[in-house]
């Protein structure tokens, strides 16, 4: 179908347009100085790391998706869990300064709290839900579970 240039903070990708499919093929920094492309990537490794985490230790089964809708629907939902998992490890981490670990995430060794790490400790916690007389509460959270609840204001006994 055709070609163009699109233009994003200061990125130039080529687009090769198809019947079925948008390709990137190129990022220009040519017209951006050495030092321009430098702060612009800067960081990049990061980001590329964390969707190790989307795709996990089971990995992704390949799917085959036909319509544009369905694929930047699976994008965006893989995309918002993504950030909620970011999110949840940034303020624990903030919660937990001037310290950087924390003892009990994982066996034998005080670990930096990382997304993956704080999910997993707290994947035990059950919720009793509220019934007429009593309030929803989370049954006796062991003492790691209880440090991370603590660190992000949550007290089990009454949950938002």
């Amino acid at each position: 179908m055709g070609t163009g240039r699109t233009q994003t903070r200061s990125y130039v990708f080529d687009i090769r347009r198809t019947s079925t499919t948008n390709s990137l093929i190129t990022c220009d920094l040519t017209s951006q100085g050495p030092l321009q492309a430098v702060t612009l990537n800067k960081g990049q490794e990061t980001v590329e790391r964390r969707y190790s985490t989307v795709k996990g230790p089971l990995a992704v089964a390949p799917m085959f998706l036909q319509d544009n809708r369905r694929i930047a629907a699976l994008i965006t939902v893989i995309c918002l869990a993504l950030l909620i998992f970011c999110l949840a490890e940034r303020a624990v981490r903030l919660a937990n300064t001037p310290a950087t670990t924390i003892d009990g995430l994982q066996a034998g060794r005080p670990t930096k709290p990382t997304g993956r790490l704080i999910f997993e400790t707290l994947a035990g916690l059950r919720l009793i839900p509220a019934t007429a007389t009593s309030p929803a509460i989370i049954p006796r959270p062991n003492p790691v579970q209880q440090r991370l609840l603590d660190l992000v204001d949550i007290d089990p006994t009454r949950p938002p």
